[in-house]
């Protein structure tokens, strides 16, 4: 199963990358694919939106984090458009 989750960058100042990654992988893993990124500090975020509707739609499940990060980038409201 494919699950899209964080990835930590950065030493001091961290900054993580939303990647789609296989469930047994551990955090740090080789993911399958980078699909955006999150800065906390700054609170910036920049998705790969194609990518991201390609991984929901073969079943790929979020983790509550990235979950949390795609409802503030008002990306379920734009889903929910393009199905209606």
């Amino acid at each position: 199963m494919v699950k899209l989750r964080l990835k930590r960058c950065g030493r001091k100042q961290p900054i993580y990358r939303v990647v789609a990654i296989d469930v047994r992988s551990r955090r740090e893993g080789r993911d399958l694919q980078k699909v955006g990124f999150y800065d906390p500090i700054k609170n910036q975020t920049c998705l790969n939106v194609p990518a991201i509707l390609y991984f929901l739609e073969k079943g790929a499940q979020p983790t509550r984090t990235v979950y949390d990060i795609l409802r503030k980038a008002e990306f379920f409201k734009d889903k929910e458009r393009t199905l209606s």
